[in-house]
């Protein structure tokens, strides 16, 4: 049985992450998004290691949001590289649109 609360839509979205890595250390550097849902997204490509509850910044195209880091894949799995992050209450949606609308979309498409 799938834990999610909300829906996925599948993605690649490029995107620039912000924050501070597991050392401490000041970062930015480019990824994409894996999947998306209305409250949160998972991002791959991620050559730093951060913390779960670091909040990070992403930025797609102009529009920029934090997110809380909820889990990180570990080391040598499948998931490496990955990062699931919670979008913030007080955030807008990156994405620009509602995940409902997007998933229509994409089903449409």
């Amino acid at each position: 049985m799938d834990r999610r609360r909300s829906p996925r839509v599948t993605a690649q979205l490029p995107v620039r992450v912000w924050g501070v890595d597991a050392h401490d250390l000041p970062f930015m550097q480019l990824a994409r998004v894996k999947n998306l849902s209305g409250t949160g997204a998972v991002i791959h490509g991620m050559h730093r290691r951060v913390r779960p509850g670091e909040i990070l910044e992403v930025q797609m195209d102009r529009e920029k949001a934090q997110f809380r880091v909820v889990w990180t894949g570990m080391p040598g799995t499948h998931a490496a590289g990955e990062i699931g992050l919670q979008r913030l209450a007080s955030e807008p949606h990156l994405w620009g649109v509602a995940l409902g609308c997007y998933s229509e979309l994409v089903a449409e498409g």
